[in-house]
């Protein structure tokens, strides 16, 4: 009996020791420099690499969605050396959109934590004349072709939330896909388009600096930052509600006893009061938890999100 237990601890060191291995931690980033996944990713790697003890460096691996990333972490070192921060879209949304991953997220990958949430907040031009979403929808349907919305493409968060926001509504809407958040944004800003609804630390900036006009949160509550600004659900638009999260994964044979030890950094590093404040300055909603609730939400977001993408038979470009 004491072999054995003498034998369990020193593979839980061994484990423990694998979360150390040479060289730095490798966070991987589906998307570029400079936006939301990407700034969280780099305000976590900071206090991260404390908590752990080994540097945490910010590796950007931009494409397709997320999938290039998450494909690559799918194949890397089991050991805690190299990580992934996700948004909700490479595990949960990307496999009702392709047939041919190259990787799937339930076999994959071992989940660590939840990150941050992210609510879904609906932008307009500070020109419209409408006072909120409900009073949007009103003036879509008496307008006499249909209101362009922008999204930042097909099976984004943006256009899944605004095709659920359609239905619940029964606004008068056209989806105009684009590449990329940035450029619809922009259009927005430029009234080219009416309106988007992206994540609130995409926006905040330039919601607060008057280039924007926020009518309605897609979250069970307002935010923090936009205190004023109702929910879809307060304005009578119900079923409606969307968070790309973004969370922590492993490669799946990442063992027990360094996901538990990622697991407990994570936490640390968010309950540091410096690092809630920088994320939250921006819109992200600090919101770590265990391995299994992350496994959980991923489960009931890709069944959520399937749903939809089945129902409206949306396919990517």
């Amino acid at each position: 009996m004491f072999k054995k237990i003498l034998c369990a601890g020193l593979l839980g060191l061994a484990a423990l020791g694998a979360a150390r291995a040479e060289g730095p931690v490798r966070l991987v980033v589906a998307f570029p420099p400079g936006g939301p996944v990407d700034l969280v990713g780099r305000v976590l790697a900071e206090q991260l690499g404390k908590e752990l003890g080994q540097p945490v460096i910010v590796e950007n691996r931009a494409g397709a969605n997320g999938n290039i990333a998450a494909a690559y972490v799918a194949k890397a070192p089991a050991d805690g050396s190299v990580l992934f921060l996700t948004s909700v879209g490479a595990v949960a949304i990307s496999p009702a959109l392709y047939k041919d991953l190259p990787y799937d997220p339930a076999r994959d990958f071992a989940p660590v934590s939840k990150v941050v949430n992210n609510a879904t907040v609906f932008v307009v031009n500070p020109s419209n004349p409408a006072a909120d979403a409900a009073d949007f929808v009103k003036r879509s349907q008496a307008a006499t072709q249909a209101v362009a919305i922008g999204s930042s493409g097909i099976g984004s968060i943006p256009h899944l939330t605004l095709e659920m926001f359609a239905d619940a509504s029964r606004a008068n809407v056209l989806h105009v896909p684009y590449k990329g958040a940035a450029p619809v944004i922009n259009d927005v800003m430029g009234n080219q388009v009416a309106g988007f609804f992206g994540d609130v630390p995409g926006l905040i900036g330039h919601i607060q600096g008057g280039k924007l006009k926020a009518l309605g949160i897609a979250a069970p509550t307002r935010h923090p930052l936009l205190p004023q600004v109702r929910t879809l659900a307060e304005q009578g638009i119900a079923g409606v509600e969307s968070n790309n999260w973004y969370g922590l994964v492993a490669p799946a044979a990442t063992p027990s006893a360094v996901i538990e030890r990622l697991n407990q950094a994570v936490r640390a590093a968010l309950a540091t009061e410096s690092v809630r404040a920088r994320l939250e300055k921006f819109g992200a909603q600090p919101a770590p938890g265990t391995p299994q609730e992350l496994a959980a939400l991923i489960a009931s977001d890709r069944e959520k999100w399937t749903a939809l993408i089945q129902r409206k038979n949306i396919r990517p470009e």
